[in-house]
């Protein structure tokens, strides 16, 4: 009599099994391993760095928009209650941050409080104003940068304005009202010098060509507009700005608090896949959601702080 071995329990899992059925012959593979720790902790972190990744694109097109409108709202009610109070700034020298007018152009649906200061944290919450000119309305010469692409982008349509649209101006001393002289573009010839007694108003944001021209703008757009009259401009401006708050330039101050920023959010991230190998997933994600929100949020406002600041 002839013996046969039984198989061995590792061939069977190295093999596998032919199965007659139907007169047609049927492969099974052999069972997967299960993964590994390491490589669920592995597949876990990639998983979390791609929700970043979509987070980011969400919060600068998207999400960034409700932080301005949240920020107008507020900057709305203030401005209204200084002008009523007859406390709004005149100048020349205001807080950054502080709202200092509403700007208002019907063509193309704008009305936006424009707060002081063009470095790009400044511009997260509306249009603002170049601190080396005059407030909007005053005689002389006024610049006011403003968003195209992120957080509200309340001048993304600046270059559909033309010569003869109107735009209104409402400060501590009074409404004024401009009209649109030209809109031109780097390289163009400057306007004519404004005549005695009018205010000059420069409206400046980002342009560029092509598909993805709001995402990557190589270039900027001017609207000079003219008011005949302007109103009583005080002395003492500042003869210059900083370059981070020139047209198109970023800041490097905030490097040291994005750092922080990200080194908070890459622990908290390590953390919560290590929490999710002894707890469930529902726990972690419950204890751990508001926090990541939280500094995911921080880190991209003070990215773009290092990004030019009229995008």
């Amino acid at each position: 009599m002839t013996m046969t071995a039984p198989p061995t329990a590792g061939t069977e899992e190295a093999t596998e099994e032919a199965i007659e059925e139907g007169g047609r012959r049927r492969r099974r593979p052999a069972p997967a391993p299960p993964p590994s720790e390491s490589g669920l902790l592995v597949s876990s972190t990639l998983t979390v760095v791609s929700l970043l990744c979509l987070w980011l694109v969400l919060h600068l097109l998207f999400l960034g928009a409700v932080s301005h409108d949240r920020a107008q709202s507020l900057l709305h009610r203030e401005l209204r209650s200084e002008l009523a109070g007859a406390t709004a700034p005149v100048g020349p020298v205001t807080e950054p941050g502080a709202p200092v007018a509403l700007l208002s152009i019907p063509a193309i649906g704008v009305e936006e409080v424009v707060v002081e200061g063009t470095a790009a944290g400044d511009l997260f919450a509306g249009p603002g104003h170049r601190r080396d000119t005059v407030l909007p309305g005053q005689v002389g010469a006024s610049t006011v940068y403003g968003r195209s692409t992120t957080y509200g982008a309340p001048f993304r349509d600046l270059g559909r304005l033309a010569a003869g649209d109107l735009v209104k101006v409402t400060m501590a001393q009074g409404e004024v009202g401009f009209r649109v002289l030209d809109v031109r573009r780097d390289g163009d010839p400057l306007p004519r010098p404004a005549a005695q007694g009018a205010a000059r108003l420069t409206l400046v944001t980002a342009a560029g060509d092509g598909r993805f021209a709001r995402m990557m703008p190589g270039s900027t757009v001017y609207v000079d507009a003219e008011a005949a009259e302007g109103l009583p401009a005080p002395g003492g401006l500042s003869p210059s700005v900083p370059e981070s708050e020139e047209a198109m330039r970023a800041g490097t101050e905030a490097l040291p608090l994005l750092t922080l920023w990200l080194a908070l959010l890459v622990g908290l991230v390590v953390a919560t896949q290590l929490a999710r190998q002894r707890w469930s997933r529902v726990q972690v994600w419950v204890v751990a959601c508001a926090p990541l929100l939280a500094l995911s949020w921080l880190t991209t406002d003070t990215a773009m702080r290092l990004l030019p600041n009229l995008i």
